[in-house]
């Protein structure tokens, strides 16, 4: 389907973010033509929540549907994004910190393509919050990284209009973590029949560890004998100590005398390199089915599930902030507001109610 099919139509074509992948979003009005046409392209595909057809985004699609590249949106402002990816990195910023900055500084210096760095100003900063973060319904977490990014960035730029310090915040979302009951964790851990992706699960919940921090543990951080697990460099370039519990221990023992990892805890397919994300993430899905639990269960609730689990087993709020790696108590105390443990002991009026 060529452009030029088409020029008799009224349409719109942007790249969006669908299901965690880049698609073409084509909007237009829903003429039976266009859409026996659009029907012919391979991938096309019909949303229901975004009231939309969408296609792969692919060079011929984006020629198609007359698409700039990335690239040539930024064109004149790669330097200044190149170099600011260097400071990030001489500030030792973590890498996958440095990503979503670079990232989410590119989304915002494309939107104002036409904008010289020099010209753009505060304003221009309220206009992007809402013409494209809430028009396309991203979250307030991710506006956050970009005005990190956007603060980090003008503050390392000369002959500028914007003043990075009046770049604002969105009000906080006060949102709960998810926790999956003792017996939804049972299943999931015990879904696995691979030795290695059953440690991975079990020493993530009996550690309360994050994706990374289990990727990124090397055999010399598991101290048996003290029954301790090193975490090193963790968020925010700061080490702790977890306890480790028995079962865990023989648990990593059995794993070890079938696979003899030699530096990575957890190896991928080639030895001297660690675990992948995407792996990981591909045990946990594999778990979920087995165990036929249907939540969008993410390995940050295993995470969440250990610190509430601790909390309703007594244990105090200041052993489990430091367990965590929380610099905040506040960050712990949330916990709090999932916790079953009290709120199963209130009685309800209603049972008093002969009804």
């Amino acid at each position: 389907m060529e452009s030029k099919e088409i020029k008799t139509f009224s349409w719109k074509a942007q790249v969006i973010k669908h299901k965690g992948q880049n698609r073409i979003a084509v909007y237009f009005e829903m003429i039976p033509e266009l859409v026996q046409r659009l029907k012919k392209i391979f991938g096309a595909r019909w949303s229901a929540s975004l009231k939309t057809w969408h296609l792969p985004d692919t060079p011929d699609n984006r020629i198609r549907f007359k698409i700039e590249s990335d690239e040539n949106k930024l064109s004149g402002k790669t330097e200044d994004i190149h170099q600011f990816t260097l400071w990030l990195q001489s500030k030792r910023y973590g890498n996958n910190t440095v990503k979503t900055y670079v990232n989410a500084l590119k989304t915002f210096l494309t939107f104002f393509q036409h904008k010289s760095i020099s010209e753009i100003n505060n304003n221009d900063v309220i206009v992007f919050n809402n013409d494209f973060l809430l028009k396309n319904g991203l979250s307030s977490s991710y506006q956050n990284q970009v005005v990190n990014a956007l603060k980090l960035f003008f503050k390392t730029q000369s002959s500028i209009r914007i003043d990075a310090n009046l770049i604002h915040r969105p009000k906080n979302e006060k949102l709960l973590p998810n926790v999956l009951s003792k017996e939804e964790v049972k299943l999931i851990l015990n879904a696995p029949r691979n030795v290695k992706h059953k440690a991975m699960l079990c020493l993530i919940y009996s550690c309360g560890l994050r994706r990374s921090e289990l990727l990124n543990l090397k055999i010399i951080h598991v101290d048996s004998k003290r029954k301790l697990l090193i975490i090193k460099q963790s968020k925010g370039k700061k080490d702790r100590v977890v306890p480790l519990s028995e079962r865990i221990i023989l648990q990593l023992q059995d794993y070890y005398r079938v696979y003899r990892p030699k530096e990575w805890l957890f190896e991928g397919q080639n030895k001297i390199e660690q675990y992948s994300e995407r792996s990981l993430g591909n045990v946990l899905t594999q778990a979920l089915v087995v165990a036929k639990i249907k939540k969008p269960v993410t390995l940050h609730w295993l995470r969440h599930s250990y610190a509430t689990h601790l909390l309703e087993n007594g244990t105090d709020l200041r052993y489990i902030q430091e367990i965590l790696g929380h610099s905040s108590s506040k960050t712990t105390e949330i916990y709090t507001h999932v916790s079953t443990k009290s709120l199963q002991n209130i009685k309800s009026p209603f049972d008093d109610l002969d009804i």
